[in-house]
């Protein structure tokens, strides 16, 4: 009878003690997600793609599930998140990058991107801006300028965006 307690008291504690930490370590994983790069100035003159990109990657050592995500747009003081990309259902590789083709210029054509894995619509600006990767797919609330929470997994506030991650905005997007 003794034994058939402790055993039922192990059993307790490995529920309570072993199940948090994997969900911990789930909701981490998918927070490990990076904005690695932002470009706003495809199809621009002297621009060197003719598509705005959105980059994403994993430093992580697991994979991560783009599955309810988005990437959202807004202009560098703006309010409306409008502008967005939901994600396909896929994973992202531990040490991978994962490449969203963006909104199409007129000035510069016939300079494609490289292969992209995903598509979108956003018009980026060349200059400044904000991008936020998102826990969902709907649009961030409009006159939020800027978004922070539990759903916010990573943001890029660039050029003179009064919304970022760290000490400032990252340098406006420049053609090379």
């Amino acid at each position: 009878m003794y034994a058939l307690r402790l055993s039922a008291r192990i059993r307790v504690y490995v529920i309570f003690s072993v199940f948090p930490m994997v969900f911990a370590s789930l909701a981490w994983a998918q927070s490990g997600l990076e904005l690695s790069q932002v470009y706003g100035g495809g199809g621009n003159n002297g621009a060197p793609y003719s598509y705005d990109f959105i980059e994403l990657y994993n430093p992580t050592s697991s994979p991560i599930s783009l599955n309810g995500l988005s990437v959202q747009y807004a202009s560098s003081s703006g309010t409306s998140w409008t502008n967005l990309t939901t994600l396909p259902n896929v994973s992202v590789a531990p040490g991978h990058y994962f490449l969203i083709q963006e909104a199409e210029g007129t000035t510069v054509t016939n300079k494609p991107l490289p292969t992209p894995d995903a598509t979108g619509s956003i018009n980026l600006s060349a200059t400044a801006g904000k991008v936020a990767l998102v826990n969902g797919t709907t649009a961030i609330a409009s006159g939020t300028g800027c978004p922070s929470g539990a759903t916010i997994l990573d943001l890029v506030g660039f050029g003179s965006a009064n919304c970022f991650e760290g000490s400032g905005p990252t340098p406006a997007p420049r053609d090379r």
